[in-house]
């Protein structure tokens, strides 16, 4: 191919700087809008080069200014494409239209975007993670928050002989390609003076105001540095019990709660983000009534989920209609009998009306737990996903599995390269924490207790084309879990090798391993602002829309189309602005002219059956040495029986907990789907996977 004499030097760039022309740009720009096709054409992204360039030499003198501009070059590009191959045209196009909201929020908020990240990832990240100055103005780049916090974290090799130059660079690569993401603390505080690094927290309150009070006051210290907290309030005694010390009488747990839930209100996280508790009550305590209605009124506890521990016993009791219990905890005597069904019948009632409470399968969560000679687990984190031990903490990352797909198949090699990485990296965060308490320091770092867990999966699923709803799905979650614990535990050994074991190994059900660095390696977490930055869906929660509407800034809305399907439309020609307009209106493909094997994988949360969502998180859950954080979806005319046969499904299962939301049943949610002339409309915060925000603190 002749080479044509290039008669443009410079280009004027958006913020209005003179740089020099490189054509290379806009033949890789079109090389990318290529792949999605699964082309590698580099001689004809050259020759649509070319012809960009013959037209920009040819137009050059109709400009007022002699140097184009970057808009004028892109419309160039535009042109020729829309020529050459309408697919082409359409995939460049739409990327450079969803570059707008992008840039204006860089540039209202004045970021330097070096990975050009989404709208909403933008919006995100300048919120809640990039570091400010002392008035407030941002002084680092996307690019640098991650060398601040790779930097920060692999320092701790030092300590074991490491070369962390090595390390660092490996964690930056690891998190500068979305593959892995820690959780927002580590994310906020690597690297700075805060240092508190972790996610979880579980802190005992015993039946004393002393306890009661001292545990708030590290409540707050803890949400302070963007932790989240979870209690077990079942060691107080029940309201009206006698206190001997005033000759009064005690006002109960939930008066309690309540007291919790307020402070959470004045100190939200350092304005980062809402503070997140769990309030556990066990099925035996006789407040239990009072406590499965304690948010049945709008807008009461709203920083609090809130569980049920139940055992098998008051299962089977409720099962076979027999009566139950009540232990008052102060005198541990029968306080009084009650019928299991309809206690029972209490709490799926009202989790249907209000989303609460949740039920916590306490009697298998002990039976699992790493540590059982060192005490009883009582409580979970905020979503349910890490049962802890009394002042125990952990630090979780997830990996992003929409990144491990390559030409409808998983790339297993990488995935277990970077398996590695993040179990080391979630390793050395316990070294560079800044424990806020001292009895956490000790047990956190006596267990070592991490949670590596995943995002995407729903995207994952969609590039291997296979249904979340199917038989299939079942067996590559189970596939894809398997692969991630052993290889979890593998790197956990070879870090025990190098380092030493994790102090209480002896006294742990590990006791025949001869090393092993961390008492559990494995978390499902419901991954809210990380998928949101990694552009993939949250956990392992379904789609909950195809396409919405969010509000970005100032009342800017933006279109959000998922991209698998927006690339799965373009491939097929089937891409039209009116036919993403009609999905907005419902979140939904099902009714629409599109082929039957585009419904069947592009399904929605509340068009799958709530023993498919049970069934997945049970997989899941087989596979994972902590807990499962996942939201059972209910239709909003979804009946109380349902919710019923969910709770004993996932009971019979080996869950460990269950979450279950029926559509509209709060008066906050993060998405509504649309209706009459009302698109489906997403906050800022919204992942993806679930409509409800109190499921995905």
């Amino acid at each position: 191919m002749k080479k044509r004499k290039n008669r443009i030097k410079k280009i004027r760039k958006r913020d209005g700087s003179i740089v020099s022309f490189n054509s290379k740009k806009i033949t890789n720009a079109i090389i990318k809008a290529m792949k999605v096709f699964d082309l590698d054409n580099k001689r004809a992204a050259r020759r649509i080069t070319f012809d960009v360039i013959f037209l920009l030499n040819e137009r050059i003198n109709k400009w007022e200014r002699k140097t184009p501009t970057v808009e004028q070059i892109q419309e160039i590009v535009e042109e020729v494409l829309e020529k050459y191959n309408e697919r082409l045209f359409k995939v460049y196009s739409l990327y450079r239209r969803s570059r707008h909201p992008a840039r204006e929020i860089r540039n209202f908020f004045k970021i330097k975007d070096d990975m050009k990240f989404s709208a909403n990832a933008l919006k995100v990240l300048e919120e809640r993670y990039l570091l400010r100055d002392n008035k407030g103005k941002i002084i680092e780049t996307p690019t640098q928050m991650f060398k601040r916090i790779a930097k920060a974290v692999a320092s701790a090799d030092k300590k074991f002989r490491q070369n962390p130059k090595k390390t660092e660079k490996e964690f930056l690569e690891m998190m500068k390609n979305l593959e892995f993401l820690p959780n927002s603390p580590t994310l906020m505080n690597a690297g700075t003076p805060i240092g508190q690094l972790s996610a979880c927290f579980v802190l005992p309150i015993e039946d004393s105001l002393d306890s009661i009070f001292t545990t708030l006051k590290d409540m707050a210290k803890i949400q302070q540095s963007g932790g989240g907290t979870g209690f077990s309030f079942s060691n107080l005694r029940p309201k009206g019990d006698i206190v001997k010390s005033t000759k009064g009488v005690a006002s109960g747990p939930v008066s309690f709660i309540k007291i919790y839930d307020a402070t959470t209100d004045v100190i939200k996280q350092g304005g980062k983000r809402r503070g997140a508790n769990m309030a556990v009550l066990h099925c035996t305590h006789p407040d239990i009534e009072e406590f499965i209605h304690a948010k049945g009124k709008e807008r009461q506890l709203s920083n609090f989920n809130i569980s049920v521990a139940v055992t098998d016993s008051f299962m089977n009791a409720a099962t076979k209609n027999k009566t139950f219990n009540l232990i008052n905890p102060r005198t541990r005597k029968v306080a009084k009998k009650i019928d299991a069904k309809k206690l029972f019948n209490e709490i799926y009632k009202a989790a249907w009306k209000t989303g609460d409470p949740g039920m916590i399968y306490i009697d298998e969560i002990n039976r699992k737990q790493p540590t059982p000679k060192l005490d009883k687990i009582e409580a979970t984190n905020p979503c349910g996903e890490l049962p802890l031990l009394a002042y125990e903490s952990c630090n979780l990352g997830s990996i992003n599995l929409s990144k491990f797909v390559e030409k409808e198949k998983i790339n297993y090699t990488k995935l277990r390269k970077v398996i590695h990485t993040a179990i080391h990296f979630l390793d050395n965060v316990i070294e560079k924490n800044k424990y806020p308490l001292p009895e956490i320091e000790q047990i956190t770092k006596a267990n070592r207790k991490i949670g590596l867990g995943i995002m995407g999966f729903a995207d994952m699923l969609i590039k291997l084309r296979i249904p979340y709803n199917s038989k299939k799905a079942l067996k590559t979650a189970k596939r894809i879990m398997s692969f991630i614990n052993i290889e979890a535990r593998n790197a956990s050994i070879y870090l025990g090798k190098k380092r030493g074991s994790f102090p209480n190994l002896k006294k742990s059900k590990y006791k025949n391993f001869r090393y092993l660095r961390n008492a559990t390696r494995t978390t499902i977490a419901p991954t809210g602002s990380i998928s949101i930055i990694a552009g993939c869906s949250s956990g392992i929660e379904p789609l909950f829309a195809i396409v919405y509407v969010r509000e970005i800034m100032e009342g800017k809305r933006l279109i959000e189309i998922n991209n698998d399907f927006k690339i799965e439309t373009i491939k097929k020609d089937l891409y039209t602005d009116d036919l993403i307009k009609k999905i907005a209106f419902t979140g939904s493909i099902q009714k629409t002219y599109l082929p039957k094997e585009m419904k069947r994988l592009f399904i929605t949360a509340l068009e799958i059956s709530i023993e498919w969502h049970i069934r997945m998180q049970a997989i899941f859950q087989k596979y994972t040495d902590n807990a499962v954080s996942k939201t059972i979806n209910f239709p909003e005319k979804a009946s109380i029986e349902q919710v019923k046969k969910s709770y004993l499904l996932a009971w019979d299962l080996k869950c460990k907990g269950i979450t279950i939301y029926r559509y509209g049943s709060k008066p906050q949610q993060v998405l509504y789907l649309g209706k009459g002339k009302k698109p489906t409309k997403a906050e800022l915060h919204y992942a993806g996977g679930l409509a409800c925000s109190e499921c995905s603190m």
